[in-house]
């Protein structure tokens, strides 16, 4: 048991690993007011990172979190609503890395515009998942109604199911208990990558942690929250009014965001897990922790000395 009373199990000790990378997944330009409680309207470059995990022991493929692929993949009244963002498309390490094949069989990827997009082109073979619940929230896209505002923001290639176009599934599990999660699934079965329930940024939402070399683990931490900052308490998410009168964040259920967060912290903290969120650049930009630091090859591992600390595209 946790000081925080959140009950702990102790992590595997005869897991397999996961060789795991961490590849330019494209930036966009946002605004810090919808990031951070209280900060200015200033603009800043937020970056998506995109995960390639193989299983040692299987040979299998993830890709988890598919960042950007230019804003052709962005649905149409999404686009004009964000007319204002620029977007930058996803580098190629994806293919270096699967060694020129048709890419990874599984792919996970939640269903906002800068991480869903389309596979059936670039990834033939993969199968796409979300979280429970992804489904019934986003169904049934942009390809509807242009109008349907409540649905406009999701891809209807994926939710529509008259015009799907995209290979996907819904995690169905088992869930069992993982660290302090209450619900985790061993993807591969062996215990080298889990699929972890992660309530809070939208229904469905997801983190995972996997098992690398040296015996240490990595809670890739998704959108859970997006920055490092918040992680550590030195800021408080962001709540804007909407031209509606709506209030908005860009985590849609706080309370439960908030307890993702500090199961997060306790994996961390309590069980020695190292954190890489989807949007941060913190851990790349300092290169002390050589466990996350691991992830890049010798472009990426250049382009956080000498091109993130200026917000340059990578």
């Amino acid at each position: 048991m946790s000081d925080s009373g959140m009950q702990l199990l102790p992590l595997p000790v005869d897991a397999s690993y996961v060789e795991l990378h961490c590849l330019d997944g494209g930036s966009f330009i946002a605004a810090a007011s919808k990031v951070h409680a209280g900060a200015s309207d200033d603009t800043f470059r937020m970056y998506n990172w995109a995960f390639c995990i193989e299983d040692i022991q299987t040979g299998r493929h993830v890709m988890w979190d598919l960042g950007l692929s230019g804003v052709e993949h962005v649905p149409l009244p999404l686009r004009k609503r964000s007319h204002n963002r620029k977007l930058y498309a996803l580098g190629t390490e994806v293919y270096a890395i699967t060694d020129g094949s048709s890419g990874p069989e599984k792919t996970n990827i939640h269903a906002h515009w800068d991480h869903c997009r389309p596979i059936d082109t670039e990834f033939p073979a993969a199968c796409a998942f979300f979280g429970p619940g992804t489904a019934e929230h986003c169904s049934p896209g942009h390809l509807a109604s242009e109008d349907a505002k409540d649905t406009v923001q999701w891809d209807g290639r994926y939710f529509d199911s008259l015009r799907q176009t995209q290979n996907w599934k819904e995690f169905s599990g088992p869930w069992v208990r993982f660290g302090a999660f209450e619900k985790a699934m061993d993807f591969f079965g062996n215990g080298s990558f889990w699929i972890i329930q992660a309530p809070g940024h939208m229904p469905g939402n997801l983190c995972a942690v996997a098992h690398v070399r040296d015996n240490q683990w990595v809670v890739l931490g998704s959108d859970c929250c997006h920055s490092r900052r918040i992680f550590d308490g030195l800021e408080q998410f962001a709540v804007w009014e909407n031209p509606n009168g709506c209030s908005a964040s860009l985590q849609a259920d706080l309370p439960a965001a908030k307890d993702t967060i500090s199961r997060i912290r306790l994996m961390e903290t309590e069980l020695g897990c190292h954190v890489a969120f989807a949007h941060d650049t913190e851990w790349m930009k300092k290169g002390l922790n050589q466990t996350l630091m691991a992830m890049l090859d010798s472009d990426m591992k250049r382009a956080a000395k000498e091109r993130l600390p200026f917000e340059a595209v990578v």
